[in-house]
């Protein structure tokens, strides 16, 4: 049986880097770490290919070569899923769908042949074994959540690793917060599950296998979820990982609280963990206690990402404008902190209600949401009745967003991280695309960009005081070009 597997496109956001990734000749951030997982869980006498929209067209004798097109997709997918949705219809190829999107929102997707929802370890199985006997269901479905012990290694041989910036693995799923807008929770769980080191580890030697040279983001929801894990087996054997085929450079995802444990950090710089995005969403106590953030009250934020920084590790931050207790002044406030913090990529977006999540609940209860396509939460839409007046929010929030990203407001951004930061111990080795991207930066940036006086200043002034954080400097100037493009071109500029 031939399998095709499809991956939807990405609208042009700040996560999808794609103005900074044509800078080192790369089409997408990674591949789809979901399908590589699924694919391993086929027969092994099924055929399987991957056509991901984000690399490459999906041509017409993809389709006819498939017997079965397996989609997952992501909220802020939506748009390219239907599309896919429609084209494999038309060629008559039967569609299995998984993953978020179709999991949060299974009633929008009844033209969908199968509906393969949750954790694929616990309903591709079942799915299968009706294939085999000739009577597939239309939904599958499982309550509780998978043993990630018995997740396989992902096939990581059907991804052109030419076409990427990085590569994806994952050792947990679920985290132990409780954010009233979050969906991991209702898709993963509270208790973090675990991949066994040696399957980390594994996954690792695969990669390097198969030649594969650049970063590594490790896709968990919350890295330090379970602190004892991390501490006991994860980060020790990531060290022997690295003395063995190193140097190579980890991010992931984590929650402040990671600034509570000096000695974690300095594991996770060992290990070679340089950036943590963690959603830091807000100064405002208020509306940190209405979301049930509780794990960011209490605490001195701007000191905590200081911490991080200063254990040579980036922080990159998530903020959210919109909550119900937000006032006037929360713009200047984010603003502020975000400047005064160094957290250069700064992803502040509107409040968004996703299906399954608390939020969803409260506000459909209240009559409070509106119908609109939504995912994207940095395009200045949202599908709430916010309290504030949403023409108010929406002008506040273009403020921020401009104050962040005009090249004056982003580099002196840059210029306070730079002197927080303590350099890297892990440091990749010098790659030819680096070289390149360089000098298409000083063209792009130094000579034909509007940037161009304060990417020379922060480059000189970067020489002189950090020269060992040049090559940061060359890269965070890259991503802030993309961050400026989609400022610039995606959101509607504010009135005068």
């Amino acid at each position: 049986m031939n399998i095709l597997l499809l991956y939807p496109e990405f609208p042009p956001t700040f996560w999808s880097f794609s103005y900074a990734l044509k800078f080192i000749g790369r089409k997408s951030v990674a591949p789809p770490l979901g399908l590589l997982t699924v694919a391993a869980m086929l027969p092994t006498h099924f055929s399987v290919r991957l056509v991901d929209l984000n690399v490459t067209r999906l041509r017409d004798h993809d389709l006819a070569w498939a017997d079965y097109a397996f989609i997952s997709a992501m909220s802020v997918q939506q748009a390219s899923a239907r599309e896919l949705i429609t084209r494999c219809k038309k060629a008559g190829v039967p569609i299995v769908a998984g993953g978020p999107l179709f999991t949060s929102q299974p009633a929008q997707f009844s033209d969908v042949d199968h509906l393969l929802l949750n954790e694929a370890e616990l309903t591709l199985a079942p799915f299968l074994k009706d294939l085999a006997a000739g009577h597939p269901q239309k939904i599958y479905s499982a309550s509780g959540f998978a043993d990630l012990r018995l997740s396989p290694l992902p096939r990581f041989d059907l991804v052109d690793f030419k076409r990427y910036a990085v590569m994806p693995i994952q050792c947990s799923r679920g985290c132990p917060f409780d954010c009233e807008f979050c969906d991991v929770t209702t898709l993963f769980g509270h208790q973090p599950r675990l991949k066994s080191a040696t399957q980390v580890t594994a996954e690792l030697d695969a990669l390097h296998q198969l030649k594969w040279k650049g970063p590594i983001f490790f896709v968990d929801d919350n890295l330090v979820g379970n602190r004892r894990y991390l501490k006991n087996e994860l980060l020790p054997a990531l060290l022997r990982w690295q003395e063995r085929f190193g140097p190579n450079r980890f991010n992931s995802q984590a929650s402040i609280n990671v600034a509570d444990d000096p000695e974690l950090l300095a594991q996770l710089s060992r290990a070679g963990f340089d950036t943590l995005f963690i959603g830091i969403e807000t100064p405002d106590e208020d509306s940190l206690a209405s979301c049930n953030k509780r794990q960011n009250t209490r605490r001195d934020l701007l000191a905590d990402v200081r911490k991080i920084q200063a254990a040579g590790i980036q922080v990159q931050g998530g903020f959210i404008l919109g909550f119900d207790t937000d006032r006037d002044s929360i713009f200047q406030r984010q603003i502020d902190f975000i400047q005064s913090s160094g957290i250069v990529t700064a992803m502040v977006g509107l409040l968004q209600a996703l299906p399954g999540t608390r939020l969803h609940q409260r506000l459909q209860t209240a009559n409070r949401l509106q119908e609109i396509d939504f995912g994207d939460n940095v395009a200045g839409t949202t599908n709430i009745v916010p309290v504030m007046r949403l023409d108010a929010l929406r002008q506040g929030y273009f403020r921020v967003m401009q104050a962040l990203y005009s090249p004056r407001g982003y580099y002196r951004r840059l210029r306070t991280f730079l002197k927080a930061y303590k350099a890297p111990q892990v440091r990749s080795p010098l790659r030819l695309d680096y070289l390149r991207a360089f000098i298409r930066a000083n063209l792009v940036l130094g000579v034909l960009g509007r940037e161009r006086f304060q990417y020379w200043y922060t480059l000189a002034w970067t020489l002189c005081t950090r020269p060992r954080l040049f090559p940061t400097t060359v890269h965070l100037a890259i991503l802030g070009y993309h961050y400026q493009r989609v400022c610039r071109h995606f959101l509607p500029q504010p009135k005068a």
